[in-house]
C-alpha cells in the first residue's frame, strides 16, 4: 500500500489538494513535508497527537518531516477557532516550549542523520521588515478571498485585529521559505488549517512556478462531534509531569464505545485487521478493545514500563487485581489524621478549593471506599484506613489513594 492509501484506510485524511499528483508523487519519490506547531505551552497535548502519527507514518514510508516551531507566528496568534486575541509570548518562553516539544517529537520521529528536521519560523520572520514582506508577497493575496476563509469568519463578527489578519500571510510565507531552504513541497495540518494551507500552496505556485501541495487530517473528535482530550483537570497533556501515565491510560480506557475503533485506527500502529476485529466487539467485550487501546496509546507517550504500571493500577482499582502501588495517590502526615476531609482534599491538591469539595459532596460525587460521603464536615479518622491507606473515588472514574506517611 502507498502511504496515502494507509492514511486513507486509517481515516486520517480530511481534505487534500491535487490528489492525483500527490498519489503519483508519494509513490515514486521521497518528499519533504512539514507540520507547524505553535509553542503556546511547554507540552504538546492530545490535539497534536494526530499530527505526530501522520508524521510517523510518512517517515516510515521514506519521506522527511519538518517539525516547524511557530516562534515567529506565536507572537501574532492564529485566530482559527479562537474567540479572543492570543496573549503575547516572550522569545525565552517560546524557546523553552520548543525544546520541550522536541523531546516529545522524538518519541515518534527519528531525527538522526537529517531524517527529520526541527526548525523555527522566527529565524526568518523576525528578520523581515514591513516593506519587504509587502513587496515579496502582498500582491499575491486577495483581501476579498482572505475574508471568505473559514479561519476568519467566526472572528469577523466578534472583531479581528489587523495583527491576526496577517497570520495567514505569515504561514504562507513559512511554506515559501521552507520550499526555498529545504525543497519542502507539502504542508500538512489539522482541518482547521485548510485555508492557511491553501494560501501557502497558492503562493509557491505563483512565486516559484513550482508544484506545492496541502493535506489536512481530521480533528480528533468523539462520535457526537466534541473535541477529545478534555479532562476534569483541563487538557490531556503528553508531558508526564502534567498528565500522569495512569490518568492518560484511564482517559482512553473510559472513552465511549462508539469511538474505540476510530481511536485504534488513528492513535495506534496496530494492523487494520486487528483494529477492525477489536472494533467489532460488542457489549462487555468492548472493554477488551478499550484496554488494548489504552495500553497501546500510553506506550507511545509514556513508554512500555509506565504503560504497564498504569494498566496494573487500573486493574487493581477496577477489577480487584494487580498492584495498587501505581495508582495516583495523595500523601498526608499522621498529624492530619482526624482532621476534616475538606481540609485534607484542599491541602493535598485533590481539589482546587474547599468549595469545590463541598460541591462534589452535595452532588453525590465523592466516595470513601464504597461509601458515599454525604457530610461535608466529615473527618478522616484512623479507623477508615487499612495499612495506612484508603481509597477515594471522585466522580465516576477518578480514584485516588490517600496514604499516611
Amino acid at each position: 500500500m502507498s502511504v496515502l492509501d494507509i492514511l486513507r484506510e486509517r481515516g486520517y485524511i480530511a481534505q487534500i489538494t491535487h490528489e492525483k499528483e500527490i498519489e503519483d508523487l508519494l509513490s515514486s519519490e521521497r518528499i519533504t513535508f512539514y507540520i507547524g506547531f505553535d509553542p503556546t505551552a511547554d507540552s504538546l497535548h492530545v490535539g497534536h497527537f494526530l499530527g505526530l502519527m501522520v508524521m510517523a507514518h510518512m517517515q516510515q514510508a521514506g519521506h522527511r518531516p519538518i517539525c516547524l516551531i511557530g516562534g515567529g507566528t506565536a507572537t501574532i496568534g492564529d485566530p482559527s477557532g479562537k474567540s479572543d486575541m492570543r496573549k503575547m509570548m516572550t522569545a525565552e518562553t517560546i524557546e523553552h516550549n520548543g525544546n520541550a516539544f522536541k523531546r516529545q517529537f522524538a518519541k515518534f520521529i527519528d531525527f538522526d542523520d537529517h531524517k527529520a528536521l526541527m526548525m523555527n519560523n522566527a529565524d526568518w520572520l523576525a528578520k523581515l521588515n514591513y516593506i519587504e514582506i509587502l513587496r515579496e508577497v502582498g500582491a499575491h493575496f486577495s483581501v476579498n478571498r482572505m475574508l471568505t476563509a473559514e479561519c476568519f469568519k467566526q472572528r469577523l463578527e466578534r472583531g479581528l485585529s489587523f495583527l491576526e489578519f496577517n497570520y495567514m500571510i505569515m504561514q504562507a510565507y513559512d511554506f515559501l521559505e521552507l520550499n526555498r531552504k529545504t525543497g519542502c513541497i507539502m504542508q500538512m495540518g489539522g482541518d482547521d488549517q485548510w485555508s492557511n494551507i491553501l494560501a501557502g500552496v497558492d503562493l509557491i505556485r505563483r512565486k516559484e512556478s513550482k508544484p506545492a501541495y496541502g493535506l489536512t487530517f481530521t480533528l480528533l473528535t468523539t462520535s457526537d462531534g466534541r473535541k477529545m482530550g478534555k479532562t476534569e483537570k483541563g487538557a490531556l497533556w503528553l508531558d508526564p509531569e502534567k498528565t500522569s501515565a495512569y490518568e492518560f491510560y484511564q482517559y482512553w480506557r473510559n472513552i465511549d464505545d462508539a469511538d474505540v475503533e476510530k481511536c485504534l485506527a488513528l492513535l495506534t500502529f496496530l494492523p487494520m485487521e486487528e483494529v477492525r476485529r477489536l472494533g467489532a466487539l460488542k457489549d462487555q467485550e468492548i472493554n477488551i478493545a478499550k484496554k488494548r487501546l489504552a495500553l497501546e496509546v500510553t506506550k507511545l507517550i509514556h513508554g512500555g514500563e509506565e504503560a504497564e504500571k498504569a494498566r496494573q493500577a487500573a486493574e487493581a482499582l477496577f477489577g480487584g487485581a494487580g498492584a495498587l502501588d501505581h495508582a495516583p495517590k495523595a500523601v498526608i502526615s499522621p498529624a492530619m489524621v482526624g482532621t476534616k476531609l475538606l481540609d485534607i482534599m484542599a491541602a493535598t491538591g485533590i481539589v482546587a478549593s474547599k468549595s469545590e469539595a463541598r460541591r462534589l459532596i452535595a452532588q453525590g460525587g465523592l466516595y470513601i471506599g464504597n461509601d458515599k460521603v454525604t457530610d461535608p464536615e466529615m473527618k478522616l479518622t484512623a479507623d477508615l484506613f487499612t495499612d495506612d491507606s484508603l481509597l477515594m473515588r471522585k466522580g465516576k472514574k477518578t480514584y485516588i489513594r490517600i496514604v499516611i506517611a
